[in-house]
């Protein structure tokens, strides 16, 4: 069923890309393994699936610890305490939800002790609903300036989600948004600054988020199935 599930995602990302003239290796699939188990990332591995993303550090830490797969990148895609940093931050692949300086201050701290760089997005709230996290679009280019300065941290675009809704296209504002701004701060040429990544678009919005710009998608229940409650 995964396996299959990831051969549909792929399917329709290809012709999501086709149909907005983009190439379709420029997309990049992050399979939320939120509440599902180390048995069900164990399958998607097999149907080439490496890229995972977790929203709290304990669930992440522990799945990596039970799949103990090398293929796979882990992602972290919840929102970030500065006191949790410390137990993922010799391993993470990408942090997408860099919205304050304390917790930007925290990776560069551990980034030193680790002789390592650490990849970020920074997570911007583009919907007004209060429930989501996120930096106001209005503060976004004062936040990366002020983390481009950590030698440590490496900003490499953008993320977003849009609005609790059943239909895709009442992301679009969002997204559209989230790409204005990226396109804005790529013209500062801010030093240790990249927007090569747009991480937008979930199970139900996936598409509309393609057609808007974005290099990452995160994609949980349209590949795992309905979550456990």
């Amino acid at each position: 069923m995964v396996a299959e599930n990831i051969r549909n995602i792929r399917k329709r990302i290809e012709e999501s890309c086709l149909r907005c003239g983009r190439r379709r290796e420029d997309v990049r699939v992050v399979a939320v393994t939120k509440t599902f188990d180390a048995d069900k990332i164990r399958q998607a591995l097999e149907a080439g699936q490496f890229d995972f993303g977790e929203n709290y550090v304990q669930e992440l830490t522990q799945k990596r610890t039970e799949v103990g797969d090398p293929r796979s990148r882990w992602h972290f895609i919840g929102h970030l305490q500065t006191n949790k940093v410390k137990y993922i931050a010799d391993f993470i692949h990408l942090i997408h939800t860099v919205d304050n300086e304390r917790v930007a201050s925290e990776l560069q701290k551990r980034g030193e002790r680790l002789d390592r760089s650490l990849d970020v997005l920074v997570e911007v709230h583009t919907t007004d609903e209060a429930t989501k996290s996120g930096i106001a679009p209005a503060w976004v280019l004062e936040l990366v300036k002020q983390v481009s300065k950590l030698s440590r941290v490496r900003v490499q675009g953008l993320m977003t989600m849009g609005p609790f809704s059943e239909d895709p296209e009442d992301s679009r504002a969002s997204f559209r948004q989230l790409a204005d701004l990226a396109k804005g701060i790529e013209k500062e040429g801010i030093e240790n600054v990249s927007m090569q990544h747009l991480s937008m678009g979930m199970s139900h919005d996936f598409e509309v988020g393609i057609e808007e710009g974005a290099t990452i998608v995160r994609i949980g229940t349209a590949i795992f199935g309905k979550r456990k409650s």
